[in-house]
């Protein structure tokens, strides 16, 4: 007779093992104003959502062209791997890579969040991000 698979137990295995592949590390940050120094200098204030593990992966193949005023911009759009402990994100968040264990030249890079994916026994939480490449 075969033995029962105790699905939570499958699920959370699941986990550890996608976790387990998240090599890289990011902050996820939400825009929230602007501030000004005593100069009248603008800068845009932020709130950590998240620091922590993540993996970065090619979602399509092909980058889009975009035009925004008379620039012409690609955006390359990519899928951010999280614990499926991060919760609360919201398109236009951003996610800056601060390390990466194989890849030199993530370090530094800032996505915008584009897509959110929910579901059931999910292994991880993976965004749908851009980058604006020029």
């Amino acid at each position: 007779m075969a033995a029962l698979v105790n699905r939570d137990d499958v699920l959370a295995a699941g986990r550890v093992a996608a976790e387990a592949g998240m090599l890289d590390t990011c902050v996820i940050r939400r825009r929230t104003g602007e501030a000004s120094d005593e100069w009248g200098a603008v800068a845009e204030t932020w709130t950590q959502l998240y620091s922590g593990k993540c993996r970065v992966q090619h979602r399509d193949v092909q980058a889009q062209e975009e035009i925004a005023g008379e620039a012409r911009l690609l955006m390359v759009r990519l899928e951010v791997h999280l614990p499926m402990s991060v919760v609360g994100l919201e398109p236009e968040d951003e996610v800056l890579i601060t390390a990466s264990r194989s890849d030199p030249d993530l370090p530094g890079r800032v996505f915008t969040i584009r897509d959110l994916a929910h579901g059931t026994e999910k292994t991880a939480r993976r965004i749908g991000v851009v980058e604006r490449t020029s």
